[in-house]
């Protein structure tokens, strides 16, 4: 029998475990990616309604969600599952967000991005658009 898989609690919770997967899918959480996903909590409307508060104790059930013996993509399915198919596009603007924040998208973030385009559905265009827009926000002067 396979170990039940910790389930988020809200669409909030689950779209914080999507950027935390993104973040630590290298083994690295940088300041600027936990920088980002304090920004993106207390500043898109898809978290009006969440304490930015809880986002130190949903980043903490995270880890624990990914230190399960399940399989990522399992994981993964978990929590997309919890987001309605009206914000799996913006789920995964935010993933990519995360992925953009240190401007240098490594090949386990990127992995890790496409398993999302495929439990989100995210179709190829609006996965193109989604990534280009952050490069445009992302680049830096000079």
């Amino acid at each position: 029998m396979e170990p039940a898989l910790i389930r988020p609690a809200s669409v909030q919770e689950a779209l914080v475990h999507i950027m935390v997967v993104v973040s630590a899918s290298d083994s690295n959480m940088t300041d600027r990616e936990l920088a980002k996903m304090g920004t993106v909590v207390q500043t898109m409307p898809a978290f009006a309604d969440f304490d930015p508060e809880q986002l130190l104790e949903v980043t903490r059930r995270s880890h624990e969600m990914m230190q399960q013996e399940a399989a990522l993509n399992d994981i993964i399915a978990s929590i997309a599952e919890a987001i309605p198919v009206r914000l799996r596009d913006t789920a995964y603007a935010f993933a990519v967000e995360i992925a953009a924040a240190d401007r240098q998208v490594r090949p386990e973030e990127l992995r890790i991005l496409q398993i999302l385009r495929g439990h989100l559905g995210i179709d190829t265009l609006t996965a193109a658009a989604i990534e280009r827009s952050a490069v445009i926000r992302h680049r830096i002067i000079g």
